[in-house]
């Protein structure tokens, strides 16, 4: 079970942290969010409803968060000590920018991690 919890965690950070490092490069040389398939990567979601439009602390802060997620997977492989704790602290600050940027699969696979860790 922790096995797999680590796996979504490393799936959660590179599969938003590697676009996100490629949104961050487009929105820093552009102004403006990059756009992946006709969707916008890191725009156009709910922090914008709120006022809260993108901007390289914002998409520098995810990044972060994605690469706190990937760490916090390689820790749980490794059977480190606290992983899932630092998995459960660090599940608030991940959800904030997958509701933020309107991201459909951070809430299924963070929900995923943590009750696989629960039955852990």
């Amino acid at each position: 079970m922790t096995t797999a919890a680590g796996l979504c965690s490393i799936v959660l950070g590179s599969g938003f942290g590697l676009p996100g490092v490629l949104g961050t490069l487009h929105f820093a040389r552009t102004g403006e969010v990059w756009t992946l398939l006709g969707f916008p990567t890191y725009g156009g979601g709910p922090f914008e409803r709120l006022g809260l439009t993108t901007s390289l602390p914002l998409l520098t802060g995810f990044l972060l968060v994605c690469l706190a997620e990937v760490t916090v997977g390689v820790m749980l492989l490794r059977g480190v000590p606290r992983a899932a704790v630092m998995s459960y602290l660090l599940l608030p600050c991940e959800s904030v920018f997958w509701v933020g940027f309107a991201l459909p699969f951070g809430p299924l696979l963070g929900f995923a991690r943590t009750v696989l860790l629960l039955l852990a």
